[in-house]
């Protein structure tokens, strides 16, 4: 077991770093757990996706994002975390998932599980949870969900050349994934439960699939949600006449979201609010009911993921590294 340490941060994404970099010139010594790698979330992002968010609002601890656009493609951000994590020589055990996490503020006991196999205890006075948003997809409920061509995630559009592909939803993800999926030579349909795109679409991209839609090269399905996906094909039920209609289909991009790990926290004896999702904590210092057990990033946002991004959950870091100098 090794030596007590200051705090344990559980994930290594963006929200999880910016906490170590708090950490850092407070003269805390910190260690930061992932069960994938750096920002694992980012590496699975769409390969070409450019942030809503400037270069300057990504920043972490005063550490300059410098590109020549204002806003970073997700290959910049990935090379740009990975400075900041450098910078403030971060001690990150990648590949290393916290299986476990015992004892009380003051003397935590946290073991792990390497990729490799091996197991390890670190002992911390406080500990940070920073897992992020994506633990698992936000499911569409639906028979054939599980068929090997529906995909809850989206990366490039060229395995999708010559395809009959749906995409189901309208917000950034779907309307991206669609139009990308469309130059790439597929012959798309998007499904979506309401009458139009979401309000929360990137302002630059809403011309280019409002023209799509006009013009009939991307079909659309207003009113519509997925009643069965069927190995050459998809019912769709109108959710206001619930008559059905089937499309011809080889792939399904269910672009409808993620949802953190609650049930890791929960076992941890941190109460979750039933309605909102938001784990029970003190929005000044972060610090859930359990005492000594914080918590960061997008997990604070309960099931409104579209609450908390970067560059607001960055800020979680600084509050917490505040509250544990206060004591």
């Amino acid at each position: 077991m090794s030596d007590l340490i200051d705090l344990a941060i559980v994930g290594a994404g963006p929200c999880g770093i910016a906490v170590g970099a708090a950490a850092a010139p407070a003269g805390l010594s910190a260690t930061l757990y992932d069960r994938g790698c750096i920002t694992s979330s980012l590496v699975d992002y769409p390969y070409y996706m450019t942030f809503f968010s400037t270069a300057l609002k990504l920043e972490i601890a005063g550490v300059p994002f410098t590109i020549a656009d204002s806003k970073p493609t997700r290959r910049e951000a990935l090379g740009y975390y990975r400075r900041v994590v450098q910078y403030f020589e971060l001690d990150v055990h990648q590949y290393e998932e916290v299986t476990s996490i015992e004892g009380q503020k003051g003397d935590f006991v946290l073991s792990t599980r390497a990729r490799s196999g091996a197991e390890d205890t670190v002992r911390a006075k406080v500990i940070v949870i920073a897992t992020g948003g994506f633990h698992k997809p936000n499911y569409l409920d639906v028979p054939g969900e599980d068929l090997p061509k529906v995909k809850h995630y989206y990366q490039e559009p060229f395995p999708f050349y010559d395809q009959d592909v749906l995409v189901v939803g309208a917000g950034n993800s779907s309307v991206e994934s669609a139009l990308e999926t469309y130059r790439a030579g597929a012959r798309v349909t998007m499904v979506h439960l309401f009458d139009k795109i979401d309000r929360g679409v990137k302002p630059w991209v809403v011309p280019d699939i409002q023209n799509r839609l006009a013009n009939g090269e991307i079909e659309v399905c207003w009113n519509h949600r997925i009643q069965e996906i069927l190995p050459t094909k998809v019912i769709l039920e109108n959710t206001n006449s619930m008559e059905t209609v089937e499309i011809a289909n080889d792939w399904v991009l269910a672009m409808t979201g993620w949802r953190p790990d609650r049930g890791f926290i929960s076992g941890l004896g941190i109460s979750i609010d039933d309605e909102t999702g938001i784990p029970s904590h003190d929005t000044d210092t972060m610090e859930s009911n359990v005492p000594g057990i914080y918590i960061a990033g997008v997990l604070a946002a309960g099931y409104n993921a579209n609450k908390i991004f970067i560059e607001n959950g960055k800020l979680h870091g600084p509050k917490i590294v505040e509250a544990i100098v206060a004591g």
